[in-house]
């Protein structure tokens, strides 16, 4: 049974006509799916009767006890909820495009976006009712083939709402980034927890203490620090040459020092807190090593870790000079997506690399194991040197580990100590209960 009837096709009012097109770059590509964007850009029929509707939120100690004890029923129910639940997610987000002002949708990024989040919406609501484990493992194949598609989606939004920045009150630029990314994330979390559900059961290797689905319920915060310095510290000592101005100093990469409750132990999804701590060190041994760019022997990073009983807290403290700079007036600002909070956003360079890395196959999914070679594999010895990968410096990793870190209710905040260093301060909910922080 298919979820909704199709849509009528209607015409568009002559008050909507297509304006004069001037892309920001002349690529025909571009301008194809402009046109096409605006086709459908008032057929809302269908769209509004998902927009309608409130996304079911979750929370994680709901996806560990729902995940726990699966079997084929629970499973095909599992599938049916993700079935039914992106393609309102979704709608929500098509609307909030479709309130933009009409040169922002249809700037370069932003009218690629849009037609991917259309044409999967569309797909969503017209996929049938799953009522086998066959059928699921279809499903699964159809939502897998959606999340390789969408790999694209964080470069060309950022890349589209930068060059849009000129035409958007930078609060309101923020806030729509916000909506979209989040949204994003809750999106990836239920199908790829449903996929790993279903590997699971069909493997016979049921969800174990430790792991349900895409969520480990006993991670451990110290061995997760650990494993990304183990990585970031086998990097080139040049990788941030090209950047920056002169040659810099071959010393190894800072030292990772771990104190405090190092123990502690709690549910959350290891591919979040690890993007987190990824990015964050990576950040810290740049700015260390370029702030002490003579010393033969780096200063070390400090990581601190501190349980209580509703919450997990990671406070990182490097010597690397601070944030605040010409371009940056407040730390919070490297957050924003807006040339007049950050005006590195409409630097040629970033804008070049984001357009790199949006029209590449690599794209990019805001994760540890993209940037690094056998990351799940991961040893403890002979790491090799060109197994770190990671992205150009293209302003998304401070953006994106202050969303992860907020969708279940935590934050992220950078302290700045002006010509000394940074202490970026961690918090994340202990118990599970909170719900996720989508927006409609």
């Amino acid at each position: 049974m298919l979820l909704a009837s199709r849509a009528s096709t209607l015409k568009t009012p002559a008050r909507h006509a297509l304006p004069t097109w001037r892309p920001h770059t002349p690529e025909p590509i571009i301008y194809a799916r402009s046109v096409s964007t605006a086709v459908h850009f008032y057929q809302n029929r269908q769209l509004e009767a998902y927009a309608s509707k409130p996304a079911t939120r979750m929370t994680l100690r709901q996806l560990v006890f729902f995940g726990r004890s699966m079997n084929e029923e629970r499973l095909i129910k599992s599938a049916n909820y993700v079935r039914t639940e992106l393609p309102i997610r979704i709608a929500h987000r098509l609307r909030d495009m479709q309130a933009l002002p009409y040169v922002v949708v249809t700037q370069e990024g932003v009218a690629k976006v849009y037609e991917l989040y259309w044409t999967a919406f569309d797909k969503f609501r017209r996929y049938p009712q799953i009522t086998t484990m066959e059928e699921n493992d279809v499903f699964c194949e159809f939502v897998s083939d959606l999340l390789a598609e969408h790999k694209s989606v964080i470069p060309n939004l950022s890349l589209g709402l930068s060059l849009s920045s000129p035409y958007l009150l930078s609060d309101r630029l923020d806030a729509f980034m916000r909506r979209m990314l989040v949204s994003r994330i809750s999106r990836r979390v239920l199908a790829e927890h449903h996929i790993a559900l279903t590997k699971s059961v069909k493997s016979g290797n049921h969800s174990t203490e430790e792991n349900v689905g895409i969520i480990c319920t006993r991670l451990q915060l110290k061995d997760c620090i650990e494993r990304c310095a183990r990585y970031l510290r086998r990097r080139p000592t040049d990788v941030d040459e090209d950047s920056l101005s002169g040659p810099l100093n071959r010393a190894p990469w800072s030292e990772v020092e771990v104190d405090g409750h190092v123990d502690t132990k709690f549910a959350y999804i290891q591919e979040h807190l690890e993007y987190i701590i990824f990015e964050l060190l990576k950040n810290s041994m740049r700015a260390t090593r370029v702030k002490h760019s003579t010393a033969d022997v780096l200063p070390p990073i400090r990581a601190t870790v501190v349980a209580s009983d509703n919450n997990v807290c990671i406070r990182l403290s490097d010597q690397g000079g601070g944030l605040v700079s010409s371009e940056i007036k407040s730390p919070s600002d490297l957050f924003s997506f807006s040339h007049v909070r950050n005006a590195t956003r409409l630097a040629d360079s970033r804008l070049n690399a984001l357009r790199t890395v949006s029209t590449s196959s690599r794209g990019m999914r805001a994760t540890v194991s993209e940037q690094v070679g056998n990351w799940q594999a991961d040893t403890k010895d002979n790491i090799p040197a060109d197994s770190v990968d990671p992205h150009p410096r293209i302003g998304i990793g401070l953006p994106m580990s202050n969303i992860y870190a907020t969708y279940f209710g935590g934050s992220l905040e950078l302290v700045s100590l002006d010509g000394y260093g940074t202490d970026v301060y961690v918090r994340l909910p202990k118990l599970g209960t909170n719900l996720e922080g989508i927006e409609l």
